[in-house]
């Protein structure tokens, strides 16, 4: 080897063992600071905390740990639910995702479902796991304050911080929920015919069945619609488990048999309740494309649109394709992630760089940092507001 190639070589080699040297430094002042969780603070004097359930079946771990990073804050809950259509592997694995994330692991405040049901999307076991869902989340914390409901095709278009600072000005019995009791064509073709779902008593899946005769609309009491993705207080939903009064229940019975049954049963039980029905904000806070006239599901979304998502004020959308290119957009320009990543708020205090995650250090959790999404978000709940105060009636 000649002179001039040992120098290189020589050159070459320091330069290696520096870049080694310093990467070796860098993860052990890293891991020389252990992440002990500052203490997480519920009450009217703190920012509120949110219960967050999400769902999905088979093939859809990916995208649900993915949700589960672009909205995680170690204020909230977290419930994750894979249907009876996946395999158990692909439990175990999400739930080797999620221990894999520091904060998770240090704040404790992730869980995934062991034993899943099976999810009929055009019967009432939707129902059945959602309100297992809230029941689960009541006994496992009492500092949240609003329960949300998401599917693995859903994204934010906020962080965290945006959320928790908008909602902090709202009156934390409201509910978020689309509904009317305007029924429609889906009187008689949701409402009155008799739909039977084998998820709620099959230990297999099978498809939903009609009766050929159809049921009178009920006069006991009234019925109401709309979206199936809702922002719930929770007083209403404790109202709706420990039910001490016998609606809830004796709504549950009738939309057992009722096709598409999230979309009316918690409309149906919060507007016949006298405590509750003037506690309804009209408005599910979600971005959606819809076919016209609209087909049962919206369309999905895609990089076309976005900036129409970013404008809209909404603080989730929905549907997307998996890892479609446009969840990138989001990432990078609305919630800041990096891959694999928890959405950076305020509580991250770690180094930003391509080898280190911000979020795997922190400081006080209980500061918001609230960024250009937040006054967008803002305009749209006090748009809701405004046209729930001027309503008598918030049932109608």
């Amino acid at each position: 080897m000649g002179a001039e190639k040992k120098w290189l070589f020589t050159l070459f080699s320091a330069a290696v063992l520096s870049l080694m040297l310093l990467l070796m430094s860098s993860f052990s002042s890293l891991s020389s600071q252990k992440p002990f969780p500052s203490q997480v603070q519920h009450g009217s004097h703190y920012p509120p905390a949110f219960a967050y359930f999400i769902s999905g079946g088979h093939g859809d771990k990916d995208q649900i740990f993915r949700l589960l990073l672009a909205i995680y804050h170690p204020r909230n809950r977290y419930l994750l639910h894979i249907g009876m259509d996946a395999r158990n592997e692909e439990r175990q694995s999400l739930a080797d995702s999620v221990s894999s994330v520091p904060a998770i692991r240090a704040f404790g405040n992730v869980d995934v479902v062991g034993k899943a049901d099976w999810i009929t999307y055009l019967g009432s076991s939707n129902v059945a796991i959602t309100l297992r869902a809230a029941a689960i989340m009541l006994k496992l914390d009492s500092g949240w304050n609003w329960f949300i409901t998401l599917s693995a095709r859903d994204y934010p278009l906020i962080t965290q911080d945006d959320l928790s600072h908008v909602f902090s000005s709202v009156n934390r019995d409201l509910n978020f929920i689309d509904h009317t009791g305007d029924l429609g064509w889906k009187e008689s073709d949701r409402f009155q015919p008799i739909v039977v779902d084998p998820g709620t008593y099959l230990a297999r899946k099978s498809k939903t069945f009609q009766a050929t005769e159809k049921r009178t609309t009920p006069d006991a009491f009234k019925l109401f619609t709309g979206s199936p993705w809702v922002i719930l207080s929770r007083p209403f939903l404790e109202f709706c488990i420990f039910g001490w009064d016998n609606l809830p229940r004796t709504l549950l019975m009738y939309f057992t048999n009722v096709k598409l049954s999230q979309e009316g049963y918690f409309h149906s039980v919060i507007c016949n309740a006298p405590e509750f029905k003037n506690t309804t904000v009209n408005g599910d806070l979600r971005y959606m494309i819809w076919d016209n006239p609209p087909k049962m599901e919206p369309l999905f979304l895609n990089s076309s649109v976005y900036d129409m998502m970013a404008e809209s004020g909404a603080a989730f959308a929905r549907k997307f394709e998996v890892n479609n290119p446009v969840l990138d957009m989001i990432d990078e320009k609305i919630l800041q992630r990096g891959h694999n990543r928890a959405a950076p708020g305020a509580w991250c205090s770690g180094r930003r760089s391509w080898w280190v995650d911000p979020c795997s250090q922190w400081g006080d959790v209980n500061i918001l940092k609230p960024g250009p999404q937040a006054k967008k978000l803002e305009a749209s709940v006090s748009s809701l507001l405004d046209d729930w105060t001027a309503q008598t009636n918030q049932c109608q």
